[in-house]
């Protein structure tokens, strides 16, 4: 019988050096020496397996790497300098002009911008599920076919070019909660990439890679590290699309830090315990805010009342870390008809404990304004689209204990109303 995720997470290391050590030791250089010139010869020409430069391979790394794809049940991972490397990297190992790509319209800020601005300079298409005009948002859209199952309306934008399906769940910001297993059946049966970003949940809380999934990207700043010291991502997948974003980040340059990776390797082995209390504390902030009269929306994926509440039981363990909601307009926001802005910008100056970072996933709770911050590129269309409205905020919530969580949003609430 195989070990648990928490055993693996502890346990998974590099080969003990002869110091005998009981902590993976930190590797931290640039480059490796050779026994001979016959053995560097070997070793650029992969005869054998061998580390020469910190950019193609480095143990700190490869300890990571190896942890990831083991959390994650894929054959392999290649660790990248952030997460929105991996995601290039994801795409760009595999897309060619005149390629297109179907994604998720949910989608964080940063994906968007790379989709819309960057991908088409290189001649790559996207089209965005659900498609305009079936709904004024993807949750409204996923709730009409009962919990999510509204998807084969992918299906009605893959073209003959399509290489690829892309999709975010939980999304960033909105917690759009996307079927992994429904998905992962179309892009099957069309021979597509199935590219699932997983930052949100963890490999704790989801696993794409049981739905089909081939490719499994992470914002390893996030939850991974959780505790906002350092950046890194992760792609992780079958073997032979791993070597293709090995081959690609080599010779492009966008590499993890030695010290960086031994960071994540370390964070990985609480990453369990810190996850319970993570969702523990966010599910309790949610039910809370829920019954708020101040309070006009709460989102999130455990609650009963999340359109895709059914789905997110089914392929999550628990509902994650963040939380969105938004708070009922003052009488005096009648200059911008109530829209909810005002009284969102005087609830983030009222916190006092509660951190106003673009962050999240940290030991500390950290409250974030999308449409102002993270996802102010997007037109205002876009953002509606998205469902990120001027009254929306997102909390990652810490591992604070949950009264003084409660306390501070209280008094920053009421703050705010005057």
């Amino acid at each position: 019988m195989g070990k648990k995720f928490e055993t693996i997470a502890v346990r998974t290391r590099i080969k003990q050096t002869p110091e005998k050590e009981n902590s993976s030791p930190l590797f931290l250089t640039s480059g490796f020496t050779f026994d001979n010139a016959e053995h560097m010869r070997a070793a650029f020409t992969d005869e054998v397996e061998a580390n020469i430069y910190s950019r193609f391979s480095n143990p700190s790394v490869k300890e990571f790497e190896d942890k990831m794809a083991l959390l994650e049940g894929t054959d392999a991972a290649y660790a990248t300098a952030t997460g929105m490397a991996a995601v290039f990297a994801s795409f760009m190992a595999f897309l060619k002009a005149g390629d297109h790509v179907v994604s998720a319209r949910a989608i964080f800020g940063s994906t968007h911008t790379l989709i819309t601005k960057y991908l088409p300079k290189w001649g790559i298409e996207h089209s965005y599920f659900p498609a305009e005009g079936w709904s004024a948002s993807p949750r409204e859209s996923l709730r009409t076919g009962g919990d999510g199952s509204n998807l084969h309306g992918i299906e009605k934008l893959i073209r003959k070019n399509t290489k690829m399906i892309f999709v975010e769940t939980p999304s960033n910001p909105g917690l759009e909660i996307f079927d992994l297993e429904s998905i992962g059946k179309i892009a099957k049966r069309h021979k597509l990439i199935y590219h699932v970003d997983n930052c949100f949940a963890t490999p704790y809380l989801q696993q794409p890679v049981k739905y089909g999934a081939d490719i499994i990207t992470h914002s390893a700043t996030k939850f991974i590290d959780g505790q906002g010291r350092v950046l890194g991502g992760a792609v992780c997948g079958k073997k032979e699309l791993i070597k293709e974003i090995y081959l690609f980040c080599r010779n492009t340059g966008p590499a993890l830090s030695p010290f960086h990776a031994w960071i994540l390797s370390k964070s990985l082995e609480t990453l369990a315990v810190r996850m319970d209390r993570h969702c523990d504390n966010a599910l309790k902030l949610a039910e809370h805010l829920s019954k708020h009269n101040e309070i006009g929306t709460v989102n999130y994926p455990f609650l009963a009342s999340h359109p895709q509440y059914k789905t997110a039981k089914k392929q999550m363990k628990a509902g994650g870390g963040v939380i969105t909601f938004t708070i009922k307009s003052s009488p005096k926001d009648e200059s911008r008809k109530a829209d909810g802005y005002e009284r969102a910008k005087k609830f983030m100056d009222a916190l006092d404990m509660i951190s106003l970072s673009a962050n999240l996933g940290d030991t500390r709770t950290i409250a974030t304004h999308p449409a102002s911050s993270t996802h102010s590129k997007l037109s205002e269309a876009e953002k509606k689209a998205a469902g990120i409205t001027p009254g929306l905020i997102r909390v990652s919530v810490g591992l604070e204990h949950i009264d003084d969580i409660i306390d501070d949003i209280e008094i920053a609430l009421k703050s705010s109303k005057k």
